[in-house]
């Protein structure tokens, strides 16, 4: 029996080893793979879990895709081929009714057996470039889940170390990137077996007990700790509520989207019934694989921020522990099958920066104001010469609003994201595209405040070649709002026009499905820009000028939004500064 407590030092010596283990995980993935997007973007999660598939360890990736493995692991358990683990399996999965985030997320999971006994799982999920859905690389408009490509539920890509060839053969049928898609599954291969083999290490040295026992401390550790800053929080219901613009097809539909935060000692409940009912396309939300995971990365950000926490909380199970999730059956957090759910990133992104609203009143030294809070997400796609398909995944920043101390940060990923950008210089090399600009916005203000809101990227790619684009993103509605007295931001754009011919500017919605360009046609996204924190009158004059002089400030905003005169030597007056904000404050008084 497990009971005897591992020491402190011991204790600390197995967290560092497990974080390391996760960390080493990651880079093995994204080092080895193909495709752009788990290469440079690395949008992908890796970690070590239980038998019980609590989460040990996890890599410092994509959020998402990290929090969403034990519902794999839990989906697998009700799908597994054979229905029993076997030392040298390796199983593939992406169910999205089987607890996947969605489909194009991959997971690769490999049990651990010490001497007999399945004492864990090394696993990993990817974001894979086609998995030989309905239109290239993404979807959204589509009838079910059966249009998304390849569904994967408990199937072992090796059976007791033996290699299933067949299933190899079908995966390589069935996509429009085969090469890509079978290598990067290898690199993910590689990965599982590194962390198993480096579970194992760490039994051999420590022990069996020893690691179980100090696993179950650690979660316990992290647990007490994220309980103990939820109880600080004074219990009630929060509300916040925004809407998304439409589901991909039905343009003029806007989908609400509540959020009731229940505080209960140092428990927490977020509520999203009166939410969206499901919609007739992608733009669904698997729920155990990603309506649960936004809102645990929710707390886990506010609360557990390792940059504004004294001490140091392992990303583990036990920071999942004390939130509940409730989403009726039926809405577009929890749809029911075989209802299509690959487009579902924007929506978690929304549900994170409504719970930072409802709790801003309690919580208005650790929350944001209006986050861009959405997701670009784009795959241009084309066929070679040779006949061959090619598919580019990208990823485009946003921006976050302005917080408590300092300014929203610029073209920065969404919330959750945690994706990089995929270098110019890669696209030119490898695909007919070329990236013609890519700088922060200028067409519109990010929200004043006494700090700011960040300010959204502008990329606009073209191609080369004729091809097609299929786009997720979101927020060219619903405004980023300004928190305690500072404005709103700004909402996204995206253009479509033609460098060879003139055909004008064509404004294009959020969201869009296989739209058909021709060579030198230009996809220009336009991130929303965040929300102003605090009184924009308490902004110091000289920030405003330093804003104006780099271009995020108009001499014009400068004057209306935060009563701010410059001289034409670019200078603050310093006395009409003064003059101008006293009778500012006036007119709202």
């Amino acid at each position: 029996m497990i009971s005897k407590e591992v020491d402190p030092i011991t204790l600390q010596v197995i967290a560092g080893a497990f974080d390391t283990i996760a960390q080493e995980m990651g880079h093995v993935l994204y080092r080895m793979s193909f495709s752009s997007i788990i290469r440079e973007s690395q949008d992908l999660g890796a970690g070590l879990f239980d038998a019980d598939f609590n989460t040990l360890c996890e890599s410092d990736s994509t959020p998402l895709h990290i929090g969403s493995i034990p519902g794999y692991l839990r989906g697998i358990q009700d799908s597994l081929q054979g229905g029993t683990w076997h030392e040298g399996d390796i199983v593939i999965h992406n169910h999205p009714y089987y607890g996947a985030s969605h489909s194009p997320d991959i997971a690769v999971v490999m049990p651990i057996f010490w001497q007999g006994e399945l004492v864990g799982f090394s696993a990993n999920t990817a974001h894979h470039v086609d998995i030989g859905s309905a239109t290239p690389g993404l979807i959204i408009d589509i009838p079910d889940v059966f249009a998304e490509g390849m569904l994967f539920a408990g199937i072992k890509l090796y059976e007791k170390g033996k290699r299933n060839d067949a299933i190899w053969q079908f995966i390589g049928h069935n996509s429009r990137m085969p090469k890509q898609l079978q290598d990067d599954i290898e690199a993910q291969i590689a990965s599982v077996k590194l962390g198993a083999r480096r579970f194992i290490e760490l039994i051999e040295n420590y022990g069996k007990e020893t690691v179980l026992t100090a696993s179950g401390q650690l979660m316990d550790y992290s647990e007490r700790i994220l309980r103990s800053r939820i109880a600080e929080i004074p219990d009630g219901e929060y509300y916040a509520d925004g809407f998304m613009d439409d589901d991909g097809r039905n343009r003029d539909i806007r989908l609400p989207v509540k959020v009731c935060v229940r505080i209960s000692g140092d428990s927490v409940e977020v509520d999203l019934t009166g939410s969206a009912d499901q919609v007739p396309t992608g733009f669904n939300v698997p729920f155990e694989g990603s309506t649960k995971v936004a809102c645990f990365f929710a707390f886990r950000a506010l609360l557990l921020d390792t940059a504004t926490s004294e001490e140091y909380v392992p990303q583990n199970e036990g920071s999942f522990r004390p939130i509940k999730v409730i989403a009726p059956k039926g809405s577009i957090f929890n749809p029911e099958f075989p209802a299509a759910a690959e487009a579902r990133f924007t929506q978690c992104n929304r549900v994170i920066d409504l719970i930072v609203k409802a709790l801003s009143p309690v919580l208005p030294d650790r929350v944001t104001a209006g986050n861009s809070a959405s997701l670009s997400f784009v795959a241009y796609s084309g066929i070679r010469p040779s006949g061959d398909y090619w598919v580019f995944l990208e990823v485009n920043e946003g921006a976050y609003g302005g917080r408590p101390r300092s300014d929203g940060p610029d073209a920065i990923d969404n919330l959750m994201c945690n994706t990089r950008n995929n270098p110019i210089e890669d696209l030119g090399m490898h695909l007919p595209m070329i990236c013609d600009r890519y700088e922060l916005r200028d067409d519109v203000m990010p929200g004043a405040g006494r700090y700011r809101g960040g300010i959204g990227v502008v990329k606009a790619q073209r191609l080369l070649t004729d091809g097609s684009i299929t786009h997720e993103n979101e927020r060219h509605l619903d405004t980023p709002w300004g928190a305690f007295g500072g404005m709103p931001g700004a909402v996204g754009k995206v253009e479509l026009y033609n460098t060879l011919e003139d055909r004008g500017i064509e404004q294009l919605p959020a969201k869009f499905s296989g739209v058909s360009v021709k060579a030198g046609d230009v996809m220009a996204f336009y991130a929303p820009c965040g929300g102003g924190f605090g009184d924009p009158l308490e902004r110091s004059p000289e920030q405003v000028r330093e804003d104006v002089l780099d271009g995020f400030c108009t001499l014009e905003y400068a004057h209306q939004a935060y009563g701010v005169v410059i001289t034409g030597d670019e200078e603050v007056d310093l006395a009409a500064t003064d003059e101008l904000r006293t009778q500012m404050r006036h007119k709202v008084a």
